[in-house]
């Protein structure tokens, strides 16, 4: 059963104090039902089940997404008609030490012991990116006192890892002029355009044969930060994968052919910078001591290099098992060039919009098995041609080390539009609330705005949302007060919805 009934209790007591209470109830709902990308049917028939019950009109459409209205209030009937849409998944990350099974476990609240001030997750992702913005949608719907025009409430399937539900939502599902997208992550900014990405593929076929070696020693690289592999790209957040290539590509240089490597893992999800990677290798026991002396010199020069901006780096070298089978020693050289070459991070900043990122890439998955290895990064550009760019230059590389490189998944970004009337509306109702005019930005992370506006492209769209820090990591966490900002600022606009 995905309702844990006990685990929404638990997330109820937690909570119960926090405004506006409706929606942290939602959320509390939402915590107690497992959604983590491709597994949120449970929470979807949840809510689906819900609506029914209130007298709501509600639907599915062909991906499963779900489709809210909602009659106007008293008084509001012949203003424009408002969407809200969040995302129905979220993103599956914990700690190494921690057992969870994000298909089946609920999410665990708690406060965060620091200061009080923010929300959190027992070891893993919290899910406040979206959740807090779903949790708004419906605690919309479920407050009779609002003020509002006709709702419509757009709630989509998988956005976390390839915007599937955008992807097949078709023209008139939505009669909205406008729209209010509540994935945003930071209370005080207005967001009217977002960076448009792909996913990149590298496959390269290896050899394996018997261990030739008598000994082995595994590498692990633990303890980084990670994050959002757009918000937090410029964030000097190491990767664990690009740690792992340049200690072995030091092996290459100072021990080349003399060893193999047996097992390359790192990161879990291609949208997430990697926190974690580990490399096991065999190797001759008579330089064993030199090689591990190697490692450690250059595990501890790299910790001194980002000991500011990852204090809880751990990088360590132990020996392990000897496996039954290796790479030969050139299919390992030819492994380490290409992980050590393929790049990771900041491209450029934008020149139009300051202080943001124009182009990036995240190296977010590293694997090696019997059919070969697989490095997935995901490439995000507020230009496309600076997407097609990385493109060009990951299929050189690909070439060069005799590997293949498949592109999917690709999605346009959402273009400002600097006469939006809801934009007008979201400043103007912001600066009363902030006492100072909020910021007006475009994101470096794949909104779904620029996707739900080519299937509806006379929607005037703005997004919206309280403070999160660390999304798509275990450190997740979410500004309790700002969510209360959020939702004045949420209502305010609705109470404000000009007439049609």
């Amino acid at each position: 059963m995905s309702f844990h009934a006990v685990a929404y209790e638990q997330n109820l007591a937690v909570v119960q104090a926090f405004e506006p209470s409706l929606l942290w109830q939602w959320f509390a709902r939402i915590s107690a039902i497992a959604h983590p990308s491709h597994h949120e049917e449970a929470l979807a028939t949840d809510i689906v089940a819900w609506a029914k019950s209130q007298g709501l009109a509600v639907r599915r459409d062909a991906v499963g997404n779900v489709i809210i209205k909602k009659p106007a209030s008293a008084g509001y009937e012949n203003r424009a008609t408002v969407a809200l849409q969040a995302h129905l998944d979220m993103v599956p990350q914990a700690n190494a030490e921690v057992e969870h099974d994000f298909a089946t476990d609920p999410i665990r609240l708690r406060i965060n012991p620091n200061d009080g001030a923010w929300l959190m997750a027992t070891g893993t992702t919290l899910g406040a990116d979206n959740g807090i913005g779903m949790a708004s949608c419906l605690a919309v719907l479920a407050d009779d006192t609002l003020a509002h025009p006709e709702l419509e409430v757009l709630l989509t399937m998988t956005e976390e890892t390839g915007m599937v539900g955008v992807f097949g939502l078709q023209s008139g599902e939505l009669n909205a002029t406008m729209m209010i997208n509540t994935d945003t992550e930071e209370i005080g900014e207005v967001y009217i355009g977002c960076a448009g990405g792909i996913d990149a593929d590298v496959r390269l076929p290896v050899l394996w044969q018997k261990t030739a070696f008598d000994t082995a020693i595994t590498i692990d690289i633990k303890g980084l930060r990670g994050g959002h592999s757009g918000l937090d790209i410029d964030k000097n957040r190491s990767s664990a994968i690009k740690i792992l290539a340049r200690v072995l590509a030091v092996l290459n240089q100072q021990f080349s052919g003399q060893f193999a490597i047996s097992g390359l893992h790192g990161g879990t999800l291609r949208n997430a910078i990697a926190r974690e990677a580990t490399a096991t290798i065999s190797l001759p026991q008579t330089i064993k001591s030199q090689v591990v002396q190697c490692i450690e010199l250059t595990l501890d020069t790299i910790a001194a290099e980002i000991a500011k901006a990852e204090p809880n780096f751990v990088g360590t070298v132990a020996q392990t098992a000897l496996p039954d089978t290796s790479l030969t020693p050139q299919d390992s050289t030819q492994v380490v060039d290409l992980i050590h070459a393929l790049p990771n991070g900041v491209v450029r900043q934008s020149d139009v919009v300051a202080d943001t990122v124009e182009t990036s890439l995240s190296f977010g998955q590293l694997a090696l098995d019997e059919s070969g290895l697989r490095c997935v990064l995901l490439i995000r550009s507020l230009v496309e041609s600076g997407k097609m760019a990385v493109c060009d230059v990951l299929s050189s590389i690909a070439r060069l080390a005799g590997a293949s490189v498949c592109f999917s998944g690709d999605y346009v970004g959402w273009n400002p539009d600097e006469n939006s009337p809801i934009t007008a509306l979201t400043v103007s109702l912001y600066e009363k609330i902030l006492n100072r005019k909020p910021d007006i930005k475009v994101i470096h992370a794949g909104l779904e705005c620029g996707l739900i506006k080519k299937s509806h492209p006379n929607l005037d769209i703005v997004s919206i949302g309280p403070t999160i820090k660390n999304a798509h990591s275990p450190d997740e966490m979410v500004h309790i007060e700002s969510v209360a900002a959020y939702w004045r600022l949420l209502t305010d606009i609705l109470a404000n919805a000009p007439m049609r």
